[in-house]
């Protein structure tokens, strides 16, 4: 998702059998030469693969690192320096680190994605119709150009009241 437009730029329709960290790194390959900003993901993204890809495209990394994550020992790899700075500055912040560490960081951007998921399974369903896997494919760049064109078209302007 592009954060400016809120419109999809990239996708990818795999099988059960494949993880979102798995297929990552083939997206943000996908994106070379593109100007993005930042690369947001939620904890199942914590991968030295994932890392490895964000960090070799010059994007900044705003992953949380698992609960349990520790800091990098022997010759650290400079794709996790993000990953341990962040594992510093949660440990800091204390008690209500992660949360803090979260809304310092910017991390709840990553809700635009979720609100994109929500809007294209309501507006366009959240099954399939093609049975074969080339045609789901299709089937969903369609639905995707079809929900980008509607974000063209106009998103309402939301803003927050004070109560």
């Amino acid at each position: 998702m592009c954060a400016d437009s809120g419109q999809v730029i990239v996708s990818a329709v795999t099988s059960n059998n494949m993880s979102d960290d798995e297929v990552m790194p083939h997206l943000i390959e996908v994106l070379e030469g593109i100007p993005l900003g930042d690369v947001i993901g939620d904890g199942a993204y914590d991968t030295t693969d994932c890392r490895e890809s964000i960090h070799g495209h010059g994007r900044r990394q705003i992953i949380p690192p698992d609960k349990n994550a520790r800091l990098q020992k022997r010759k650290p790899l400079p794709c996790l320096k993000a990953r341990d700075d962040a594992i510093r500055r949660i440990q800091e912040l204390e008690e209500e680190g992660r949360t803090k560490w979260k809304r310092e960081i910017g991390y709840h951007r990553r809700s635009r994605v979720e609100t994109l998921i929500y809007r294209y399974k309501t507006i366009l369903g959240d099954r399939l119709a093609s049975r074969k896997e080339s045609t789901q494919a299709t089937e969903v760049a369609v639905k995707l150009d079809v929900l980008n064109r509607m974000i063209e078209l106009g998103m309402p302007k939301s803003y927050k009241v004070a109560t």
